[in-house]
């Protein structure tokens, strides 16, 4: 079986802002790796493609059992995306972030 994965607009905007944050980190003052950002972004949309045909291997996020973490990861660390089984087709993305963003955005 293989489900479709979309992305909800929360979590499109999350790539928007996790791309920025990770830019951010790059543009310090030591000189960092400038395509950094668009090699995570790559990343995460590959490492998005594993729901496809095998959420449920991803772990529990809160008591129902079809919502659903998937670690990517990248470099040093990477990002959580987390994302909810909708039906026997489809999956979708809710929440997209970096392990080393804060909680508070």
């Amino acid at each position: 079986m293989t489900f479709k994965v979309r992305l909800t607009r929360d979590a499109e905007a999350d790539l928007v802002r996790l791309f920025d944050f990770l830019l951010e980190r790059e543009l310090s003052p030591d000189g960092g790796d400038l395509g950094l950002p668009t090699q995570a972004i790559a990343a995460l949309r590959s490492g998005l493609a594993m729901p496809k045909t095998s959420p449920f291997t991803c772990r529990k996020a809160g008591q129902s059992p079809f919502l659903r973490e998937l670690i990517v990861p990248f470099g040093r660390s990477g990002c959580v995306a987390l994302f909810e089984i909708e039906d026997d087709a489809n999956v979708a993305v809710l929440a997209v972030r970096h392990q080393r963003e804060d909680d508070d955005h």
